[in-house]
C-alpha cells in the first residue's frame, strides 16, 4: 500500500511534511501497512477544499435523488467487496471475522438507508394568521463537517458519519483513528470510483491533538462530529466554541446489564457474556456492569466463570475465534492497570484477569475474559470506562436497588434488562437514565433508530431521522402572495 493516502480535493496525496505511520496487526503486532501521517498544513488544505466545494461546488446544489444515486452506488460497491473489507478490518482492528462481516453489511446498509431517506419529504408548510402569507420550513446542509471516528468500528463509524452528512449535501472531512485507517482508505477508493465531486468527501489521516483539534477549532468548519472518549470529547467541545460549531458527541459509557432472578437463565447468561465480550469489550455501549439479583448469584456466577473461561480467544482471522486481541499493546497495559486497581481496592477476580501468552498468542495483545465480584460502587473498575473484556458484578435485592445502582454513574449511554416480567422490565427501562436500552437482548443496533446518550455520554444523536437532522439547518421561509403597502409610515 502506498503512502499517498490522504484523499484531498479528489486526489490521493502524501502528507506535505512526508510523515508516515506504521500500522500493526494487533494479533501479532506485525506491520501490515504504512500510511501517510498528516499535520496541520494538510488539514488546512482539506478544510479549504471542502469550504470551496461547499460554497461553489456541485454537491450541495444537487437534487436529493442525484446525491442518493451516489450513495446507492457506494453501498453496492461495498457489498461487492465485502469479504475484502471484512478481512482488512480484522487484520487492522483484531475483531473476529464474523463480527467484521456484520459491520461491513451494516455499513453498506447505512449508506442505503440515508440514500433512501434523503429523497423523502423534508419540509413543512403552515397555515398562519395572515391569509396573504405562505410559511414553510425547509432543511438545508450545514456546510463543512469534520468527522472524527474511533478505532473500535473503523468502517461502520465512517458510514455512520459520512452517510447522513453527504446525503444532506454537506462536504465532509473524515479523520479515522491513527491505528485503524485501512478500511477507511479502502472506502475512499470506492468513493473516488463512484464519482463523488472533488471536495465533497475527503480523508485526513493523522493524530488527534493536531489534525483532529484543527478540525474542531477551524472557523471554516461548520460542524464537528466525534465518537470517542469523554475526556477527548470535552476538548473537542472546547475547541468548537470559537465559531460555535454544531456538535455531535458520542462518548463513553459504563452501562448496566440488569438480570432479575425470573429471567430465562441461559438467555441471560449468554447475553451477559455477549454484552461485555463482543468486540473484546472495546465497545462504548458494552454491558460492563452486570447487576445481578442476589438470589440468583449462587447459581449464576459459577456458570458465568466457567463459560467465560471457555471462550476461544485468538487471531480474528481464525474461524474458531470468539474474541480477538485488544487494539494495541499500550491499551492492553491500560486495561491490565485497571485489573490491578480492582484487586488493590478489594474486588475478587472470579476468572481471567491476566494476559494470554499461550500458543500463537504471545506476540499479540490478548487478555483473558475477566469477571470481578465483591465490588463496591466507589471502585474504579465500577465507575470508570475500561474499554476491555472486564466485567464488574454488582448484586441487588430488588427493583428499586437495581435502578439506583444502574443510574449511579456519570455516564448514560446504554443499559439492558433481563426478566420474564415484561411490565417490570419496561418500568425499569423507563427509569434508566440512558439513551439506548434493551429488554431481554443486548447490543442490537439499527440504522433506523437514534444512537446517543444521556449525561456525560455525549450530546446529540446519530442514526435514524435524528442522525440526518443533525447534519441539517432548519430555515423558515415566508412568502407574501399579495404584496401591498403596509401604510405603516404616514409620510412615505
Amino acid at each position: 500500500m502506498s503512502t499517498a493516502n490522504l484523499f484531498i480535493n479528489g486526489h490521493w496525496k502524501s502528507a506535505l511534511e512526508g510523515g508516515t505511520r506504521q500500522i500493526l496487526n494487533p494479533a501479532n503486532n506485525q506491520p501490515i501497512a504504512t500510511v501517510a501521517d498528516a499535520t496541520w498544513p494538510d488539514a488546512e488544505l482539506a478544510i479549504a477544499a471542502s469550504r470551496k466545494a461547499f460554497d461553489e461546488g456541485p454537491w450541495p446544489k444537487m437534487r436529493a435523488a442525484e446525491r442518493a444515486s451516489h450513495l446507492f452506488k457506494l453501498a453496492d460497491a461495498i457489498d461487492a467487496r465485502a469479504e475484502e473489507f471484512a478481512t482488512l478490518e480484522t487484520r487492522n482492528n483484531g475483531k473476529p471475522l464474523r463480527e467484521a462481516r456484520c459491520d461491513v453489511a451494516d455499513a453498506a446498509s447505512c449508506f442505503r438507508y440515508y440514500a433512501g431517506l434523503i429523497t423523502k419529504p423534508q419540509g413543512q408548510t403552515f397555515e398562519v394568521p395572515d391569509p396573504n402569507i405562505t410559511t414553510m420550513v425547509v432543511r438545508e446542509p450545514i456546510g463543512v463537517c469534520g468527522q472524527i471516528i474511533p478505532w473500535n468500528y473503523p468502517l461502520l463509524m465512517a458510514a455512520w458519519k459520512l452517510a447522513p452528512g453527504l446525503a444532506a449535501g454537506n462536504c465532509c472531512i473524515l479523520k479515522p483513528a491513527e491505528t485503524t485507517p485501512l478500511t477507511a482508505i479502502k472506502l475512499f477508493e470506492l468513493i473516488a470510483q463512484c464519482g463523488f465531486p472533488p471536495g465533497s468527501a475527503q480523508l485526513l489521516l493523522g493524530p488527534g491533538p493536531t489534525v483532529g483539534h484543527g478540525l474542531a477549532s477551524s472557523p471554516l468548519v461548520d460542524k464537528i462530529a466525534f465518537t470517542g472518549g469523554t475526556a477527548t470529547g470535552r476538548k473537542i467541545m472546547e475547541a468548537a466554541t470559537g465559531n460555535l460549531k454544531k456538535i455531535t458527541l458520542e462518548l463513553g459509557g459504563k452501562s448496566p446489564n440488569i438480570i432479575f432472578a425470573d429471567a430465562d437463565f441461559d438467555v441471560a447468561l449468554e447475553y451477559a457474556m455477549f454484552g461485555i465480550y463482543a468486540g473484546q469489550g472495546e465497545v462504548c455501549s458494552a454491558g460492563s456492569r452486570l447487576l445481578l439479583q442476589r438470589t440468583l448469584a449462587e447459581r449464576f456466577l459459577p456458570r458465568l466463570a466457567e463459560a467465560s473461561k471457555n471462550i476461544v480467544v485468538g487471531d480474528g482471522l481464525d474461524p474458531a475465534t470468539e474474541m480477538g486481541p485488544l487494539i494495541t499493546r499500550s491499551h492492553l497495559e491500560r486495561v491490565l492497570g485497571y485489573i490491578d486497581s480492582g484487586k488493590s481496592e478489594g474486588a475478587e477476580v472470579l476468572c481471567g484477569g491476566h494476559r494470554l501468552t499461550g500458543a500463537g498468542l504471545r506476540e499479540g495483545n490478548f487478555l483473558a475474559p475477566t469477571v470481578f465480584v465483591k465490588t463496591q460502587p466507589q471502585m474504579r473498575i465500577v465507575r470508570e470506562e475500561i474499554f476491555g473484556p472486564v466485567l464488574s458484578v454488582q448484586l441487588f435485592e430488588d427493583e428499586a436497588e437495581a435502578v439506583r445502582l444502574a443510574n449511579d454513574t456519570i455516564y448514560g449511554l446504554a443499559g439492558g434488562v433481563f426478566t420474564s416480567d415484561v411490565a417490570k422490565g419496561m418500568r425499569v427501562l423507563h427509569k434508566l437514565r440512558a439513551g439506548i436500552t434493551w429488554l431481554n437482548t443486548y447490543h442490537p443496533t439499527f440504522n433506523e433508530a437514534p444512537w446517543g446518550g444521556y449525561k456525560q455520554s455525549g450530546t446529540g444523536r446519530e442514526l435514524g431521522t435524528y442522525g440526518l437532522e443533525a447534519y441539517q439547518e432548519t430555515k423558515q421561509i415566508n412568502i407574501n402572495l399579495n404584496p401591498q403597502r403596509l401604510g405603516w409610515y404616514s409620510r412615505l
